[in-house]
């Protein structure tokens, strides 16, 4: 069991911030957590101590947005989704992390600074299902990875300009199948070990408050707000993440 008393602020603040992103405040700031726990253990151990926490996270979320999701997305994305996590596993440990990072970063970048130029308002912009295939495989394979799923989800569903609450109910279903399947396969590399999950069981109480409070704000900002909200955090991650990886690193 990890004993350093900042791994437990870092993993505080991270479990805290992705309740809220999952409960209602936009999934794309969930990305956040692994980097932060990784400023005291590896990625690696941090994704691993994280997983069961998503976990139970998704539960709670599930039911706060039962029967509000968008099938019709979720049957292109989440085969897609698979595939990623399949390839994941069979990439595991040969990849680097920078490298997932600079590209969950760049995507990030680039859809938070589209959304921001000049265009007719509530314009939404179709989407195509063989585009939804490249983004559900990108999704699970960087999920897998370092629980960075995100932003390549939302450069998907985002350009459709539905209703925050269908957003995010599609995001909590897509992410509950997700992070759900990645149990034999983290089982399998030893990532589950006994310290990990202790250090999980820990935090676990951490879970439904930050859900609580994310499905809160939810109801109180308007959808306009909450896009904005949604997009400034995916600029603020991209750049993170880059500063991580050229400054940092």
């Amino acid at each position: 069991m990890v004993d350093d008393p900042w791994f437990y602020l870092a993993a505080t603040v991270a479990v805290l911030i992705v309740g809220v992103a999952k409960g209602g405040l936009g999934g794309g700031i969930a990305v956040v957590g692994v980097p932060l726990m990784a400023m005291v253990v590896s990625p690696a151990q941090a994704a691993a101590i994280l997983l069961p926490i998503l976990m139970a996270m998704d539960v709670l979320a599930l039911r706060a947005y039962w029967g509000e999701w968008d099938m019709q997305n979720l049957r292109v994305l989440l085969p897609a989704a698979l595939v990623g996590t399949a390839l994941g596993l069979m990439t595991f440990g040969s990849l680097s992390a920078d490298g997932l990072r600079v590209l969950v970063a760049l995507v990030a970048l680039s859809y938070a600074l589209q959304y921001f130029l000049p265009r007719r308002a509530g314009e939404a912009r179709p989407t195509r299902p063989v585009v939804g295939l490249l983004w559900g495989v990108l999704s699970g394979f960087t999920s897998f990875s370092v629980h960075a799923g995100g932003p390549p989800l939302q450069a998907y569903l985002l350009p459709q300009r539905m209703s925050r609450t269908r957003f995010q109910a599609t995001s909590v279903v897509f992410f509950f199948v997700v992070n759900w399947s990645k149990v034999g396969p983290y089982v399998w590399l030893g990532q589950w070990n006994a310290d990990n999950l202790l250090t999980s069981s820990v935090l676990l109480p951490l879970a439904p408050i930050g859900i609580w409070l994310g499905r809160r704000l939810h109801m109180r900002v308007n959808d306009a707000l909450f896009f904005r909200v949604v997009h400034a955090a995916l600029f603020v991650i991209g750049v993170k993440l880059l500063y991580d990886v050229c400054v940092a690193g």
